[in-house]
Formats: structure tokens, C-alpha cells, sequence
């Protein structure tokens, strides 16, 4: 019970302090539906006007009991003030509205039940006036023709329309806010009272109308025990809210409905779960309805069913164990980060990112108490009823959490090259990890899957400390040296390679971090004097694919490179694939040597002084003849020694312009 219990004292620390521009926390006894038309009448029930509510408004605050919050089925409970036309209007039946199917027998008894409930409310002591205005008018039975009268539900023949076959320009505002599987006589509503002094005030804008459904629901409970949260004698929850990532929700993480299977025979003798499961209503609620509000603010979906979520009870600020590194110095420091979108400067190892990361992880810090719990929770669903948590870690201490943040973005540090607007250093996200290793393979539904359970084995190794999988780190390896068969994004005169230069920065990021698990560093510039074959190979060919492409570029003639085309089998065979590279960059070089311009020469001279030295720090011609396949090291000789020949290479136009 430690997550109710965090989730219950992160209600009551931010009830009330919710951070400006945020959604407020919902209160107890109430949930959210998409209401689709909004009727107005004043204070005596009498009716004034009606509207189609936009996409964008639909969201309504309604008050709700444990039955109807979570209702399903084919006699779904109704919601005791605001509801679809099938409970509010009395007249539905008699206009050709279809009631759900489990009603058929009966089809005036959803309305019947909806005035029960609403009369209950308005005659307590704990009545309201909005509640008497609502009654009053809904006793009239005439909601249905109302609203047809003012041109909200088309009819034809005496019958709701439910589906419009005319012109669309003629076309009724009602079908443009319902969505594939709904029809007009589906419409959810919402209710808006004028009294005469004051503007049209909304049901769900009120709080002393929240607070008198609190009141007299809790009054109406009666199942009462020892909540096991808080060890207080209380009133009992006995169903618990669903709704937690989205209004269609319906999977719960506390629930027992198993009346015919083995659920609960042997150990209980009733299904609904008291007997193994006593939560407090109020905490319940609160506990639930935080987490709603954690998801919505600030968490993380991975497809339909996954979301993680982390956060520090007070309300504060953390980083998000998802986000890549940009997006944690951002948050972080933003002073730090505005300019973190800028390319590295060559040579330069990473001190740069290690200072903005500290400024940023210290500006967590400091927001923090000593005492502050940081949490971090992950939902699933395996089925459209249930859900689970498929992660869960409690921090005691938020340097502990931030300890570990910053020691993953540290070590999974790499240049990212996201596209023209997103270059950092740092570590990728998650999501990013997995669509470097997997790609196409995540379309779709099984795809969807994939990538779930992608993410979900990275974030432990983030919140943990724990190695990053092997087979990741080579799968991404081995997508990067298929880069011919990347999508290449043409603009101008150029190629801008987005797909692979991204998956090329996230698989040195893997490799890197993986290899310090390991024992063995990697600087983030070029290392001159690293002598392993696997890193002087990727040098080599860094150098290769840079003098043909300088050459392509003279004549106007965008392709692949060679060292591009055949990177995936030098990968696999670089000796005997270099030999194949050396002789087809022979025309270029002869090409670039017989240029007029000296700064031509100046790069070709430049370039074979590289790749002269790079031979030349070969321990013996056994290592450089072996051709068995590289790993991942010789990406970071590439990506090192090609950002390095680009900065040489600006540095030499320069000199040569001058």
C-alpha cells in the first residue's frame, strides 16, 4: 500500500497549490466526461437555451458515485446531476432515442432512476439550488424537445436522426463534436444556471455545489472498517475509481468482480474485496485522483496502455527518468540550456555538457527538501478492466534519485543529432533507444508492444544504476552501419541523413555508457592516441567518406559515398572491404589534385596527412590485415574523427580564403 499512501499525501500537499497554468486537482466524488451540449435555464427550472459545447470545452467536472464513476455493462448507473439525454430527459423514448440494450424491457427506468437519485440530493439537508433549478426542470419531461426546438438534435418524421445524410455544408453542429461510434441521442449534458443577478454560472464551476454532492454522499455511505492506509476507523471504499490515464479508462488497479472463477473461493466468502482489501474512501479518492492528475501534468505514454510518472510528493519539480538529457537541463536550468541546441565545439569532450548537467541537476536540488520522497510508477494494462503497476520505486533521500539521473545522463553522454533544430550533448530518451534499435519493426500494433517493453527495460537501469542490455546496445550498433538503407531527407543541394545521424548518435551513446559498466572509458572527442584496431578502422573510414564527398560536392553530384555504401559490410570485413573503398576513391583524389584552387589542394593535402598517421598507429600489419568484424568501437573512431575533419575542414577554407 506504500503507492496509495504516497499518491494520498501528494492530494493533500498540492489540494489547493496546484502550479499556475495546471489543471487543479479533481475533487473527492466526482470525475470528468466530454460533454457534447450544454443547456441553460434560471433558477425556477425554466428553460432559456441551448448550445453545442466544442471539442475544446468539452471537458466537465460532474458529480459521481462508485457505481457510476466506473459504470460498464448493459445498465450503466446513472450520474446523479449531469448524464446523457437517455437519464436526463423524460421525453427521449417518446422522440426515438434508443436506450442501452439492458434497459430495452424497461426503457423509462434510466430516467426514473436519474430523478430518484437527483430528489434524494435536493431534498437532504444538504440540497442547493442549482440542484432544485435542474429538477424542477427535468420533471417537465420536455429536455428532448427542447433542444430539438432550438436546433441542436435533428429529427425527421417525429424521430432523432442518427446519422445525417444531406448536404455537409448543412450539416448540424451536434455531429461535428461526436465521435465515430457515437449518434446524436448519445450526447452527454451539462447544465448552466442563470438566476438573474449574476451571469450564467456552469454545474461544474461551483464549488459549493462540489462540496454539497460531497456532503451528501458521504452521508449515504455505509459500509464502514479500519482503512489499511491510514489505520483509521472510516467510511470504506467499495469500488475504487477508474479513469487513471484517460476519460476512457476503464481499467482499474484495485478491483474484484470474479463471481463465477476462482478469484477469491477458498480464501474469501464475498466478491467485492473487503475482505482482502479495506481503502478508506476518502484516500481512495484522493490517492486516485492525484495520480489522474501526475499522468495528465507530467507523465510519460507509450502507446495506449503503458505510462510511467515521477514525482516528488511536496508537487516540486524533478527530472523525468524519460527525457533525454536536453530536456532535463532545460528543466532544470534554463539559463544553462539555451544554447545547448548549438553543435559542440570540436575538441571538445563533453566538459561543457558536465557543467550545464550539474547547474541543472543542482537547480533540482535546491527546489527540494533533504526529507522530500521522490517516486517513480509505471501502469500497464493488460486487459481494457485491469491494469498494474509494472514499476514502482520509492527515493526516502532526492539526492539518491537525482544521483542516479545524473550518472546515467553522464554516461550515456554523446553528440545528438535529432535534425537542424536538435543538436545536443547528452543521452537519448527511452523511446529514442528504441526506435535506433528496432525501427520499422515498431509500427503498428506488435510494434506498439515492442516499444513498450523496450522502455520498460531501460527505465530500471536509469532509476537503478543498472547496465544497459547487451542486445540493445548491439542491435543499435548494427542498425547504424546499415546506413544506406536510412531515409535521407533532401534539401537544397544537400543530403541531410536525419534517420541514420540520429541513430548514429544514440548507438556511440549506448556503446559508451555500456563499455564504462564495463570498466573501459571513451572520451566524447577524438582520441589521437587510442591505438585499437576496431577505432582506427572507424577513423579510416571517416577520412575516406570525407575526401569523396568533398569531391561529389565540387561537381554538384549528391549520392553515396562508398564508405557510406559499403559501411555495413566493412563493419563485417574491414580489411578486404577497405581495399574495395581505396580504389574507387582513387578517381576523386586524382580529381581533387588536379584543381586549380589552392584550398582544394589544401583539403586533399590535409586529409591524406590524416589517413597517412592513422595507418601508421596500427601496432603491426597482422592487426591491420585481421578482418574479423568490428563492434561498436569503431562508430566512435567514425563519428570523432568525422566531427573533427569538420572542423579542420572550416578551419582550412578560412585560412584559405584569407
Amino acid at each position: 500500500m506504500a503507492w496509495i499512501e504516497k499518491l494520498y499525501a501528494t492530494y493533500e500537499s498540492c489540494k489547493g497549490n496546484e502550479p499556475p497554468g495546471s489543471k487543479p486537482l479533481r475533487p473527492v466524488s466526482h470525475t470528468t466526461q466530454q460533454a457534447r451540449v450544454e443547456i441553460v435555464i434560471d433558477d425556477e427550472g425554466r428553460f432559456r437555451r441551448a448550445c453545442v459545447v466544442s471539442r475544446e470545452d468539452a471537458t466537465t467536472l460532474v458529480p459521481c458515485t462508485e457505481k457510476s464513476a466506473s459504470r460498464s455493462g448493459k445498465q450503466p448507473v446513472n450520474h446523479p446531476l449531469c448524464d446523457k439525454l437517455q437519464y436526463v430527459a423524460g421525453d427521449f423514448v417518446s422522440w426515438g432515442g434508443e436506450v442501452t440494450s439492458g434497459f430495452a424491457k424497461a426503457p423509462r427506468k434510466p430516467h426514473e432512476d436519474y430523478l430518484v437519485s437527483l430528489t434524494a440530493w435536493a431534498e437532504s439537508e444538504f440540497g442547493h439550488p442549482k440542484v432544485h433549478a435542474v429538477l424542477r426542470y427535468v420533471k417537465k419531461g420536455t429536455v428532448v424537445a427542447d433542444l430539438v426546438s432550438a436546433g441542436i438534435l435533428p429529427v425527421a418524421d417525429g424521430k432523432l436522426l442518427k446519422k445525417w445524410a444531406g448536404a455537409k455544408a448543412d450539416r448540424p453542429a451536434i455531429f461535428s463534436v461526436l465521435t465515430n461510434d457515437q449518434t446524436p441521442d448519445d450526447a452527454f449534458v451539462r447544465w448552466r444556471i442563470e438566476d438573474g443577478e449574476t451571469l450564467a454560472s456552469g454545474t461544474w464551476e461551483d464549488t459549493s455545489l462540489i462540496e454539497s454532492w460531497d456532503a451528501h454522499y458521504r452521508r449515504q455511505q455505509s459500509l464502514h472498517g479500519t482503512c489499511m492506509v491510514t489505520g483509521e476507523e472510516t467510511i470504506l471504499a467499495e469500488q475504487h475509481p477508474a479513469k487513471l490515464r484517460n476519460d476512457a479508462d476503464k481499467a482499474k488497479l484495485i478491483s474484484a468482480n470474479d463471481k463465477s472463477g476462482y478469484t477469491f473461493r477458498g480464501r474469501f466468502t464475498d466478491d467485492d474485496g473487503i475482505q482482502a482489501c479495506t481503502v478508506g474512501y476518502l484516500v481512495s479518492q484522493k490517492a486516485h485522483n492525484a495520480l489522474c492528475w501526475l499522468i495528465a501534468r507530467q507523465g510519460y505514454r507509450s502507446g495506449d496502455k503503458q505510462v510511467f510518472v515521477a514525482w516528488a510528493v511536496s508537487g516540486k519539480p524533478v527530472p523525468q527518468p524519460w527525457a533525454d538529457s536536453l530536456a532535463v537541463i532545460m528543466g532544470g536550468d534554463e539559463s544553462s540550456a539555451k544554447d545547448e541546441t548549438k553543435p559542440a565545439a570540436v575538441g571538445d569532450a563533453g566538459q561543457a555538457f558536465a557543467l550545464k548537467l550539474n547547474r541543472a541537476i543542482a537547480g533540482y536540488r535546491a527546489k527540494l527538501d533533504p526529507d522530500e520522497d521522490v517516486v517513480v510508477m509505471g501502469l500497464d494494462a493488460a486487459t481494457t478492466g485491469r491494469s498494474a503497476i509494472t514499476l514502482y520505486r520509492e527515493f526516502k533521500d532526492p539526492d539518491d534519485f537525482l544521483a542516479r539521473i545524473q550518472a546515467w545522463h553522464e554516461q550515456y553522454a554523446w553528440p545528438q543529432d535529432y535534425g537542424a533544430d536538435s543538436r545536443f550533448v547528452g543521452a537519448p530518451a527511452p523511446k529514442d533507444i528504441a526506435a535506433a534499435a528496432f525501427g520499422r519493426q515498431l509500427e503498428g500494433k506488435s510494434g506498439e508492444k515492442l516499444r513498450a517493453a523496450t522502455v520498460e527495460r531501460i527505465l530500471p537501469c536509469i532509476v537503478d544504476g543498472l547496465p544497459l542490455p547487451l542486445d540493445l546496445v548491439r542491435t543499435a550498433t548494427r542498425r547504424a552501419c546499415n546506413r544506406i538503407g536510412m531515409e535521407k531527407i533532401k534539401r537544397g543541394k544537400q543530403h541531410f541523413e536525419d534517420e541514420w545521424e540520429k541513430i548514429l548518435g544514440i548507438a556511440c551513446a549506448l556503446f559508451r555508457g555500456w563499455s564504462k559498466s564495463q570498466g573501459k572509458e571513451y572520451a566524447m572527442a577524438l582520441e589521437e592516441d587510442r591505438t585499437t584496431r576496431d577505432y582506427l578502422y572507424g577513423r579510416l573510414l571517416a577520412v575516406a567518406d570525407s575526401i569523396e564527398s568533398y569531391a561529389l560536392g565540387m561537381v554538384e553530384k549528391p549520392r553515396d559515398t562508398a564508405a557510406a555504401q559499403l559501411m555495413q559490410r566493412f563493419a563485417d570485413r574491414p580489411y578486404s572491404t577497405w581495399r574495395t573503398i581505396e580504389l574507387r576513391l582513387q578517381p576523386y583524389i586524382s580529381r581533387l589534385r588536379s584543381s586549380e584552387k589552392k584550398k582544394v589542394r589544401a583539403f586533399l593535402a590535409s586529409r591524406g596527412k590524416a589517413m597517412d598517421e592513422i595507418h601508421c598507429r596500427f601496432a603491426s600489419a597482422d592487426v591491420f590485415t585481421d578482418d574479423r568484424p568490428l563492434n561498436g568501437e569503431f562508430l566512435l573512431g567514425f563519428h570523432c574523427q568525422r566531427a573533427d575533419l569538420f572542423g579542420k575542414r572550416q578551419e582550412t577554407e578560412e585560412s584559405s580564403d584569407e
